[in-house]
């Protein structure tokens, strides 16, 4: 799967063009949004954690971060990040590629709302050097999350 699932999925949805290769892996928000050209909280960054023993993405805007209080009572238990020798195992996607789009079957994507202050923003596509750019609806429409949530904190009064 990961960078080419991703590309062909988007050209597909008729999006391939917004699939852009970055010269060098983005190992952290900052570089990414510095090699894309836009400001960090507008990355998109997914975040994989266990629930219940499930793959379970985040998909929450680049200055947020998780508040384990907001996780513990959307998700009925604590936050467990997946290990990431397990990331490609889970999701298809290497860590620094992981995104909600063309994923192993059984994985929930949800999307927190840290990003309804943006009407674009940047998502990994698969690989550390790949990104997306989409609209919060297109965003919405390809992740196909299960629903929306608030299980972040620090991106309050900042953005857009």
């Amino acid at each position: 799967m990961s960078y080419e699932g991703v590309k062909a999925y988007f050209e597909a949805a008729g999006l391939g063009d917004r699939v852009t290769v970055q010269a060098q892996a983005a190992d952290t928000v900052e570089h990414a949004a510095q090699a894309i050209g836009c400001r960090p909280e507008e990355i998109a960054k997914s975040m994989l954690f266990l629930v219940g023993g499930q793959p379970v993405i985040i998909v929450m805007a680049g200055d947020a971060r998780v508040n384990s209080s907001k996780f513990k009572a959307a998700f009925h238990a604590k936050p467990v990040f997946v290990p990431l020798a397990e990331v490609p195992a889970q999701t298809g996607h290497v860590p620094g590629g992981v995104c909600p789009f063309a994923l192993k079957e059984g994985v929930a994507v949800y999307l927190d709302a840290s990003l309804r202050r943006f009407a674009e923003v940047h998502a990994a596509a698969g690989s550390p050097e790949s990104t997306v750019r989409l609209s919060l609806a297109e965003l919405e429409q390809h992740a196909a999350p299960k629903g929306w949530v608030d299980v972040a904190r620090g991106w309050q009064g900042a953005g857009a």
